[in-house]
């Protein structure tokens, strides 16, 4: 099945329940310059929603474009010295007069 489009739909279901039971309920929005009157609640709901989202998406974007892959260090190279110490037992601490 394929879940999305159920998703999708059950969503949309859930969206025309909220409008058509708000369709009477209205607010008077006030921006400063000019007032609207009569303007129903679900549109004030989803123009604020959609601003919202519009104006989180330059902060999606920069955070995507932020995270580049890194480039890869060149590995260590190890000294032939490192090496035999490592067979004959040695370890790599020593003290701090060489006597460990």
């Amino acid at each position: 099945m394929p879940w999305r489009f159920i998703g999708i739909i059950a969503v949309l279901a859930l969206l025309l329940t909220f409008i058509g039971l708000n369709l009477e309920n209205t607010c008077s929005l006030n921006l400063g310059i000019m007032v609207f009157s009569n303007v129903p609640v679900y549109l004030t709901i989803l123009v604020s929603f959609m601003l919202g989202m519009l104006f989180s998406l330059p902060f999606f974007i920069f955070r995507i474009l932020k995270k580049k892959p890194k480039k890869e260090k060149p590995a260590k190279v190890k000294s032939i010295d490192e090496d035999i110490s490592k067979q004959n037992g040695e370890t790599e601490t020593k003290g701090p007069y060489g006597i460990d």
